[in-house]
């Protein structure tokens, strides 16, 4: 990246409650887009599908899916993603959502980790991509 090339962050939710925790949904540095964990939220940022994992990895994925779109592509530009789960229990959900939103055969990698919990306690289900987009 050059020197007159600088990161730009992508809005896609209500800034109101992004802004408070001081990140940004996406961030843009030439053709990567660095997209944060997604959970099941709305454009609000009210929890959705509360104790439902397959709901949630829905959620998830259309979030995924709008901040892509917000930034100029789609969910085939993705190249890897990481997807946190809560519980065992919840992998089927988040593995069925994952097969519906993409398309294959070039699946975008996955590293797939089963962790103690995540931001907020009703939150099941986290996942954080990177995508190589066309250049601007």
């Amino acid at each position: 990246m050059s020197s007159h090339q600088r990161p730009r962050r992508i809005r896609r939710f209500n800034e109101e409650w992004n802004e408070p925790l001081a990140f940004s949904q996406a961030v843009r540095a030439g053709n990567q887009l660095w997209i944060a964990g997604q959970v099941a939220v709305d454009e609000d940022g009210s929890p959705v599908g509360i104790g439902d994992g397959a709901r949630q990895a829905e959620q998830v994925w259309h979030n995924l899916a709008s901040v892509l779109e917000a930034a100029g592509g789609g969910l085939d530009d993705l190249v890897s993603t990481t997807t946190w789960i809560v519980d065992r229990a919840y992998r089927d959900a988040a593995t069925e959502a994952r097969q519906r939103w993409l398309n294959g055969p070039d699946y975008p990698t996955n590293t797939l980790l089963i962790i103690d919990g995540l931001g907020r306690p009703e939150y099941l289900i986290e996942i954080a991509a990177v995508a190589i987009l066309d250049d601007e």
